[in-house]
């Protein structure tokens, strides 16, 4: 089978398309047609995540495809349409194994390419928002990042879990018409974005803050949070990892909280099973759209994960494993 393969840890531009044995394993075995890419997966070319799968490795952890064989009692049936999650590796491939709890079933009206993209980022803000971040009926959520993955995700979801005004941060006009399309009330440029957020509120500030950015404005988002306002820690593409300066938390009695979706997901085994029993009827009637992704060839990987780490994605990225020789299935 192709698989997008690991091979030294010199970055996104070192991965290579390879000609691999299939995994074995006892699992839901699938048919891959569409494999989602995420920031770990650059961080991962480059051995700067806490996971450090042995070289050489198979990038990648979401996949979308068809079931073509899953154990007894699994629930699923050869020719399923799935989503599913594969750990830190081994998405990225014809042919992924998944443990049938990590196995979810994709609504038809959901493409390969949208399920690749739908699971990481989508039950990752599901527990943030609603886990973590504590999300009331009515508050004002903000989102960093607005136009990336998560930001994307954050915005679609976060109306539908009880956001009354969804305020996007993005750094460029195009960027601005990304969070728009993608649900934002209001959209705001990074410069002078503290400013504008304080205007659009009346001075008053939000009460929950999506932050998968991290660096310079982790402060100036401190700032930002209405009393009682917490600010959600999901990462650092901006690079830098802030700290926090625990005397502004007394102020207002802000939170600053941690969002380690899988670290929570690994201890509660289940957890991931309910949080699609919430999503998936939204999906299935309309009520929360797919994301749209931004697709690319599988011979164009390296590229797709570097556009993760230069921070030149603009919504979900994935792969697509559909070729003149490999169609679709339905």
């Amino acid at each position: 089978m192709r698989a997008v393969q690991v091979t030294t840890l010199d970055g996104p531009e070192s991965v290579t398309v390879a000609d691999i044995d299939e995994p074995s394993g006892d699992g839901v075995v699938v048919d891959v047609r569409a494999a989602g890419v995420a920031f770990p997966d650059a961080l991962l070319t480059r051995g700067l995540y806490q996971m450090k799968p042995e070289l050489p490795f198979v990038a990648g952890s979401e996949v979308a495809g068809v079931v073509r064989s899953a154990p007894d009692g699994s629930g699923f049936a050869p020719g399923d349409r799935v989503a599913g999650l594969t750990g830190f590796s081994g998405g990225m491939a014809e042919v992924a194994v998944v443990h049938p709890d990590l196995t979810f079933r994709l609504p038809d009206s959901i493409s390969f390419e949208a399920g690749a993209g739908v699971l990481f980022n989508d039950l990752t803000v599901h527990f943030a928002l609603r886990e973590r971040g504590r999300l009331a009926a009515g508050e004002t959520v903000l989102v960093h990042g607005a136009a990336g993955g998560i930001g994307t995700s954050a915005l679609r979801l976060a109306p539908l879990l009880g956001a009354g005004r969804v305020v996007a941060v993005v750094s460029t006009e195009a960027k601005a018409d990304v969070a728009r399309s993608a649900g934002a009330t209001d959209v705001v440029l990074v410069d002078g974005w503290r400013e504008a957020v304080k205007e659009l509120t009346g001075g008053k500030g939000v009460d929950v803050i999506v932050d998968p950015v991290g660096g310079d404005r982790f402060t100036d988002s401190l700032r930002s949070l209405a009393p009682s306002g917490r600010i959600l820690v999901l990462g650092f593409t901006g690079g830098e990892i802030p700290t926090v300066k625990v005397n502004r938390l007394l102020l207002n009695n802000i939170d600053v909280v941690g969002v380690g979706w899988g670290a929570w997901w690994m201890s509660r085994p289940g957890y991931t099973a309910t949080q699609w029993e919430e999503l998936e009827p939204l999906f299935a009637s309309g009520e929360l759209s797919a994301p749209e992704p931004v697709v690319y060839p599988v011979d164009k990987a390296a590229e797709a994960i570097a556009s993760l780490e230069n921070r030149t994605a603009a919504g979900k990225v994935v792969i697509s494993f559909t070729t003149p020789d490999r169609p679709p299935l339905a």
